[in-house]
């Protein structure tokens, strides 16, 4: 009974404190909220399976861990040298269809990986059929197409 009364202690525990937090979906995390996320989840295990009795130093390990984390976004948020270094910013790897090869090899992309996004996201097959491709921050690659034959993609 003792450790259905834990889970449950630590499950109300981290409801409270994540809406406090006010955390972001799960397609806008940060490789800062992964690892937020990773370490809360080793210092509940170890509160659950009894490696750490106090239920205070849980909560204690894990309001430091949300509390550095909201530091962290209040800082990027008012400096964007802060963000940029945290966060990175998004990169043009593609430029009027010409693979920009020395950003693609900074990010370790190739062009199977723009292509595989252009594909997904309009039907495009050809490099040349790209206008634009960003990597951004998130790691995901934004396809502009180039303008086709039946006028839609954006002005040439």
């Amino acid at each position: 009974m003792d450790s259905v009364l834990r889970v449950l202690a630590i499950y109300a525990f981290l409801v409270v404190v994540f809406r406090l937090a006010g955390s972001r979906t799960l397609s806008e995390m940060t490789t800062f909220d992964l690892l937020l996320l990773l370490i809360i989840s080793e210092t509940t295990s170890q509160f659950l399976v009894g490696q750490d009795a106090s239920m205070t130093n849980a909560f204690l390990l894990i309001l430091t861990f949300v509390t550095a984390d909201i530091g962290l976004s209040l800082l990027m948020q008012r400096s964007r040298a802060a963000n940029r270094m945290i966060d990175g910013a998004p990169v043009i790897i593609v430029d009027r269809g010409r693979p920009l090869k020395d950003r693609m090899a900074r990010a370790r992309v190739d062009e199977q990986d723009i292509l595989e996004s252009a594909r997904i996201a309009h039907g495009l097959a050809r490099m040349d059929q790209v206008r634009y491709a960003v990597l951004e921050r998130s790691g995901k690659i934004s396809v502009i197409p180039a303008a086709t034959a039946w006028g839609t993609g954006g002005p040439s």
